[in-house]
């Protein structure tokens, strides 16, 4: 049986007739009926290449345009709801961009904010017996194990409710008024009490251990030379480590939110129209205009999210070689930041169009429940982040 001979593939060169796709008639180098290119990929490694960054190449050819009129409130939302969406980028795939680029430069900064600190800069709770035993007054100690706690108390209240922090920081508050003790026995004159202010400081209630600030210690009571124990294993040491650096850098919660941030916006952005579709229920706008609106702002906040971010990582190595530029750095990083409530605002008014009374009435309702919202999804997300690493 003798099959069919199949028609040789024309040569990239020639000229083709029909489409390929569909069959209709040609009149240049693309099929005005499918859209499909005369040009084949298989036939030519140039075309191949091409297709793959085809799509990137159309992308940057509006993405000047489109951020530039993202940063005028309004502009681009009005525009593209009135039919000009030919001239810029989608708003899913502006905000896509923007936060795939948010995140890759938000994984940096929480790295940088959990990397470890130079030796000495910060006290471990290792240490805390051979710092104790280089006081040498009563005095001494006292003043050190108050500080100790005082830093403890702070911590609680900083980051006490990140998961299994607490119960570490009361084990660091009982392992510093132990060593305290100790040491405040052995400077003590032989045959001397000690008070219940040197067994238990005032700031163990602050600390959390009511039931150590209820019994007064003695010199008849034994106290443990190597302290009380400590949780083992992997999440133990992941939990110890991050009780260092919280204790030494309190603002490390703030960069790992700001970290999360574009993940959280990334979820809220439905929710978002949600709530502008309820506030402007009567405006006669489709709950995908909505979306659309929450997109394009979304992507603003993104794209200034990811200057501050920017501003992050490149501050450590201003400071080292531009030291004069790293406050005005801090000025732009928080002008950004005062400038996207401003931004949503202005927004706001300018594509539903309501006189500013209603829409101040409006605006703050929006920003009242998108923020508890965002706190909502974004906190835990930051607590789990800095648990995990």
């Amino acid at each position: 049986m003798s099959h069919a001979a199949l028609p040789p593939l024309p040569s990239d060169d020639a000229h083709q007739s029909a489409c390929e796709n569909c069959g209709t008639p040609l009149q240049g180098d693309f099929c005005h009926a499918c859209g499909q290119s005369t040009h084949s990929p298989v036939r030519n490694v140039a075309h191949a290449v091409e297709e793959v960054f085809e799509s990137f190449w159309h992308l940057d050819g509006r993405i000047f345009r489109t951020l530039r009129d993202l940063f005028v409130p309004g502009r681009i939302a009005n525009r593209y709801l009135g039919g000009h969406r030919v001239r810029y980028v989608a708003p899913m795939r502006l905000f896509v961009i923007l936060t795939l680029l948010t995140f890759f430069v938000a994984k940096f900064v929480v790295q940088d904010a959990m990397q470890d600190v130079q030796p000495g800069q910060m006290v471990r709770t290792d240490d805390v017996a051979t710092e104790f035993a280089q006081a040498r007054t009563v005095d001494e100690v006292r003043t050190m194990r108050d500080d100790a706690l005082a830093g403890i108390a702070e911590t609680r209240r900083t980051v006490g409710a990140l998961p299994g922090v607490s119960p570490q920081l009361d084990i660091a508050a009982a392992e510093v008024r132990a060593h305290a003790d100790t040491r405040i026995a052995a400077l003590a004159p032989e045959g001397t009490a000690l008070t219940g202010m040197d067994a238990v400081s005032a700031d163990s209630a602050a600390a959390g251990d009511t039931q150590a600030a209820a019994t007064p210690a003695s010199d008849d009571v034994d106290m443990p030379m190597s302290g009380p124990p400590t949780i083992g294993g992997p999440i133990g040491e992941r939990i110890e480590r991050n009780i260092e650096r919280f204790n030494n850098d309190p603002q490390i919660f703030v960069r790992a939110l700001f970290g999360v941030a574009p993940t959280a916006l990334f979820i809220l952005v439905p929710l978002f129209a949600v709530l502008l579709k309820l506030l402007y229920l009567f405006r006669g706008r489709l709950y995908l205009e909505h979306v659309v609106v929450g997109l394009y702002s979304h992507a603003a906040l993104m794209l200034a999210l990811l200057l501050v971010l920017c501003g992050a990582l490149a501050s450590p190595w201003l400071a080292t070689h531009a030291a004069w530029s790293t406050g005005i750095l801090g000025f732009a990083q928080i002008l950004l930041l005062w400038a996207m409530p401003v931004y949503l605002l202005l927004m706001q008014k300018r594509v539903y169009g309501q006189s500013w009374p209603w829409t101040l009435v409006k605006f703050a309702i929006i920003g009242m429940a998108y923020f508890a919202l965002f706190l909502s999804v974004a906190i835990p997300m930051a607590g789990y982040a800095l648990y995990a690493l």
